[in-house]
């Protein structure tokens, strides 16, 4: 039996009271506490709705329009940092942004702790803030600074979490956008003018409307100067939107516009916008050039460094797609196996240099011989490979027979004085729609029916059997 059982029922509502006058006691003294030694003293309750806020007004709003409300309307939009109205643990001193009722930052040092039931479970928050922006020396040219500042390292974290340069731009957009308060960002190609803009990346809702207005007033003002001007431009863009364009070029030459536009009627860039999104320029022109060298090093790893043609790996990965659309249209497609005969005796005798100027000159032959839409590369040494799209045997054979014919002529420069004839070996295997064959049957029988030509004198050409359907 408790003690309190024990107590005769108006001592134990007498003990009751105590309690009750004991605990309202305490948390007027920790408001009072609050109201003498903080800036700013808040409580939320388990759905982070405010429920006791301090002083009466707080950063310009008054206590009345605050309470109820969520917490989070009181966080600077977009700024980067912790949300301190829901702390999963006790935290003392993190600094992040509010804002004020006027519209402008407020820097705070906030301790806060999570409420609990007596179950352990979070039933709201309480805290206190000290806003250092107000403190002496810090003035509101430096905030603004030092929220640049944290931003834009916030943005550097964010990108260093990805690999890949589109997803590091994705990343650095998201984050500006939200510190910006854009309804959409743009990076266009300057080179697009005149033809319609060339979109390199896009966040947001797109508005072809305001990209027209970027490219018609800001683009022209941007590009009249020799050198390009890199100097932002506010335009008004369509239905009373401030539009933002920043210019930018790369090492590689690259010029483009970092735009950024908001919703019609929202209000227009200020000077703390601008320096912001100049700083971020940077970034934009430094995953611009990230993205150039990626794609440098996606070419190389796909081009025969001597000729430029594909290479083995390009030419394997390319012709995949190729048979899938040609089988979706029912229609055939043939490989072309080109060996270049005496290289070795040429690279022997004369020096591989003499070597690598006629696989060059084989090379551009096989460029201009066949179409654009058709596949042509080299598979190493001296062996060449054709994919040609739509095409059965009967037209290879006729692009064969002109090879035959060309290729002693573009060589004769280099061979006839040394009385080395090269020539060319060539195996043709055409794959039908509706067979089922697989890239590598292709590749064999075109390889086998080059061979055959090998073994029997060279300097022509042979059609390998056909696979049954």
């Amino acid at each position: 039996m408790s003690s309190m059982s024990l107590l005769s029922p108006h001592r134990a509502l007498s003990q009751a009271k105590l309690l009750q006058n004991a605990l309202v006691d305490s948390r007027q003294r920790w408001r009072d506490l609050v109201l003498m030694a903080a800036d700013f003293a808040f409580e939320t309750d388990a759905s982070g709705r405010l429920v006791f806020v301090s002083p009466d007004p707080v950063l310009g709003w008054p206590v009345s329009s605050l309470v109820g409300q969520p917490a989070e309307i009181l966080l600077a939009d977009g700024g980067p940092g912790f949300n301190p109205f829901r702390p999963s643990t006790a935290l003392r001193k993190r600094r992040v942004w509010l804002k004020r009722k006027d519209g402008r930052l407020a820097y705070m040092a906030i301790s806060a702790a999570p409420l609990t039931d007596r179950s352990g479970q979070p039933i709201g928050a309480r805290g206190v803030g000290t806003d250092l922006s107000a403190q002496d020396g810090f003035d509101a040219q430096a905030a603004a600074a030092l929220r640049r500042s944290e931003i834009l390292e916030h943005i550097m974290r964010r990108m260093r979490e990805e690999v890949l340069a589109p997803q590091m731009m994705g990343s650095a957009l998201d984050e500006l956008s939200k510190a910006l308060t854009a309804e959409g960002i743009a990076v266009v190609d300057v080179i697009g003018f005149g033809e319609g803009p060339r979109i390199l990346h896009l966040l947001g809702d797109s508005c072809d409307a305001v990209l027209s207005t970027i490219f018609d007033v800001a683009g022209q003002q941007l590009t009249d100067e020799v050198p390009p001007s890199q100097e932002p431009v506010r335009v008004c863009g369509p239905e009373g939107r401030p539009v933002l364009a920043c210019p930018a070029q790369t090492r590689f030459g690259e010029q483009v516009i970092f735009a950024l536009w908001r919703t019609p009627g929202s209000p227009g860039w200020d000077e703390d916008d601008i320096q912001l999104a100049s700083a971020a320029v940077g970034f934009i022109r430094m995953i611009l050039e990230h993205e150039a060298i990626q794609r440098e090093m996606a070419r190389q790893a796909r081009t025969d460094p001597l000729t430029g043609l594909a290479n083995r790996r390009a030419f394997r990965e390319d012709l995949a797609r190729h048979i899938d659309r040609l089988e979706r249209e029912e229609l055939p497609g043939t490989l072309i196996f080109a060996d270049l005969d005496n290289l070795k005796p040429l690279n022997d005798k004369l020096g591989h240099d003499i070597g690598d100027q006629a696989i060059c000159r084989v090379s551009q032959l096989l460029r201009d011989a066949f179409r654009p839409t058709d596949l042509v590369a080299r598979f190493g040494g001296d062996e060449f490979a054709i994919w040609m799209n739509g095409a059965d045997h009967l037209t290879a054979a006729e692009r064969a027979e002109m090879l035959q014919t060309e290729i002693p002529k573009i060589l004769s420069e280099l061979t006839a004085p040394h009385g080395i004839p090269l020539t060319m070996s060539i195996g043709i295997a055409t794959r039908e729609p509706g067979t089922a064959e697989e890239i590598e049957s292709v590749i064999r029988r075109a390889d086998l029916a080059m061979y055959e030509v090998k073994r029997n004198g060279r300097a022509h050409w042979r059609v390998a059997p056909g696979v049954e359907i």
